[in-house]
């Protein structure tokens, strides 16, 4: 696998490919006291965050004007993810428990409960029938939104689970772990079908990209895997640690990839030139990152409970 340097300037246009990328920090807003994760809506201009202060807060954008606050966890919240339809949000804490919430009056309506530790990450099948979470107690679950019970458990990794997805519009799973691989998994059998490994340390988080033919990973010491998902094979990796890598996010085409690391550093990677750029706002770690709808601006969370606009 190719290794990839980091490029030493501040984040500009990537000549090579013409892709513009965030370059300036356009708004800084603090939302919660602690670490956060935060999504953009799918459709309108709206962005979720969450945070260790077991709140939720729903924004508007520009302005970050508080639309709503979910209170109903009693310890941090780790992620929150947008049900298809845009109108319920799933959340998973540290009180082990998934709970679903009705975005028009923001009132908890449901709240599963079956893990044993800690819930790192939760994601909405595309039919919105289902939500999947990753656990510390090293399983993933399946529930069903409608018998309101866990439909199955996936049962493999050997540490923590950090993250998991479904990819788009199918029965397929990827989930993330501290055990240093990644899983596939099929949600209708509960099966594994295959794992990947190459990372060496801890993989912190791990994604498709927007048509689902590449999955990109990031671990515990920086290093940022691409995975060709037909192939199930490594196409590159990067390593911009040895600060971990928290999160990784495709922008809507596919073409740019975004890193938040433990330095405070938000490392944006062109897909065609294999220039790397970065963006240096945070004055603490960087937890979260993500695109906007169309691509020309980024939300990054910090520890510190903040988030920052780029564009």
């Amino acid at each position: 696998m190719a290794s990839v340097s980091a490029h030493p300037h501040r984040a500009t246009t990537m000549a090579a490919t013409n892709v513009p990328v965030p370059g300036e920090v356009s708004s800084l807003t603090e939302m919660h006291s602690g670490p956060i994760s935060i999504i953009v809506h799918p459709r309108r201009d709206i962005l979720v965050s969450c945070g260790e202060d077991r709140l939720w807060k729903m924004v508007g954008l520009p302005k970050g004007n508080v639309l709503l606050t979910g209170f109903g966890h009693t310890d941090w919240l780790s992620t929150c993810c947008f049900h298809p339809s845009g109108n319920k949000l799933a959340t998973s804490s540290g009180d082990t428990t998934v709970k679903l919430w009705d975005l028009t009056k923001g009132n908890c309506i449901l709240t599963f409960e079956g893990h044993n530790h800690a819930v790192w990450s939760c994601t909405w099948h595309s039919c919105g029938d289902f939500v999947a979470s990753s656990s510390l107690d090293t399983t993933s679950k399946i529930w069903d939104v409608n018998s309101e019970r866990c439909r199955c458990t996936l049962y493999g990794h050997t540490d923590s689970v950090n993250s998991i997805e479904f990819f788009p519009c199918s029965n397929t799973l990827l989930t993330g772990s501290a055990d240093k691989t990644l899983s596939v998994w099929d949600a209708r059998t509960g099966k594994c079908e295959q794992s990947l490994y190459g990372h060496m340390h801890s993989i912190n988080d791990a994604t498709f990209s927007p048509r689902g033919h590449m999955i990109a990973s990031c671990d515990a010491c920086g290093v940022t895997k691409l995975w060709d998902f037909r192939k199930l094979l490594p196409i590159v990796s990067i390593d911009v640690g040895p600060s971990p890598g928290n999160e990784v996010n495709f922008d809507s085409s596919g073409r740019v990839l975004a890193q938040a690391s433990g330095n405070g550093v938000i490392h944006l990677l062109d897909l065609k030139s294999g220039q790397i750029h970065k963006l240096m706002g945070h004055e603490s770690e960087a937890h979260t990152v993500v695109f906007s709808q169309d691509g020309e601006s980024l939300f990054s969370g910090g520890s510190d409970g903040t988030v920052l606009t780029w564009s």
